[in-house]
């Protein structure tokens, strides 16, 4: 639910200041804010700092495992520029359908630290009903045009998502520290949302005036719980696991927001279908599949 809200705050202060880009840079920088004094307080996040820095310096990590945050930054940047547009329900759901594939992948691949894991029949209805949900969503907006590739967008973002836990979870255990994993991800995803955002502002020039409700600001401490407490448990749950139960609280996080503070055009009939769909894939998907029967021993 706190990345629903996420997906809220980051929305709203990009709709305020008309820069989807800096609002994005402003949540993720924010975020990095308070990883870097939790880091300096922190003996056990530094020594993971140096255990990680040793791993990829003998090899032992690749490079590319630091890169979680490039999803992250994706995320954050589809939150102000898309978001806004297509509303928050509708940009959950799509955020949904791509955790759920995302998820079944990355744990078929066995990407993630619980190693490889074998999608059950369950796990592939509820990814095909998450997919469906998304074409539900949108097909009242079939002849407006933009929400319809619009909502690609939230896919491709919650894709990139299962991507970022996964990686992020190999992260925390070669540095074995939570907040050291959380903050190279920060650290990535800062970066790069930095040099867009100074392209746009290159652009478009700063933003005439900056919004006063503290709550549109809260989106990099919120972004910090949930990047810390999906690092941590996506070695015990499994990527796909991971997604199917914080999807869940997107989706009911969504439908609320969009119903009391909407981004767009509120909730819709499609809407309220596709997302009880999506809900109910993630039901569907997070059923524990039946154990392999042992065979007989021979001794």
């Amino acid at each position: 639910m706190l990345v629903g809200v996420q997906s809220r705050a980051n929305g709203g202060l990009s709709q305020q200041i008309g820069d989807g880009y800096l609002a994005a840079v402003v949540s993720f920088g924010s975020g990095l804010l308070l990883l870097s004094i939790l880091t300096l307080c922190s003996p056990a996040a530094r020594a993971g700092l140096g255990r990680l820095r040793e791993e990829v310096r003998s090899g032992g990590y690749p490079v590319w495992g630091l890169l979680g945050g490039t999803c992250g930054a994706f995320f954050v940047l589809s939150q102000g520029l898309v978001a806004s547009v297509i509303g928050l329900a509708l940009f959950t759901v799509g955020i949904v359908a791509g955790q759920v594939l995302g998820g079944l992948v990355m744990d078929r691949i066995g990407l993630g630290p619980g190693g490889r894991v074998n999608p059950t029949p369950q796990r592939i209805v509820g990814t095909v009903l998450a997919v469906v949900a998304v074409a539900i969503a949108v097909s009242a907006d079939i002849g407006g045009g933009n929400a319809v590739w619009l909502a690609v967008v939230p896919l491709v973002a919650g894709v990139g998502m299962a991507w970022q836990s996964a990686v992020n979870g190999l992260v925390r255990a070669a540095a074995r520290s939570a907040i050291a994993a959380t903050f190279v991800n920060f650290v990535v995803g800062t970066a790069l949302l930095a040099v867009l955002a100074g392209v746009s502002i290159a652009i478009r020039g700063w933003p005439a005036a900056w919004p006063a409700s503290p709550w549109l600001y809260i989106g990099g401490l919120l972004g910090v719980l949930f990047i810390a407490l999906a690092t941590i448990l996506v070695r015990t749950a499994g990527v796909l696991l991971l997604s199917m139960s914080n999807v869940a609280g997107q989706l009911i996080a969504a439908v609320l927001l969009e119903a009391g503070l909407p981004l767009a055009g509120g909730v819709t009939v499609g809407l309220l279908i596709g997302a009880a769909v999506a809900l109910a894939a993630v039901v569907i998907a997070a059923i524990p599949g039946r154990p392999s029967p042992r065979r007989p021993s021979s001794e």
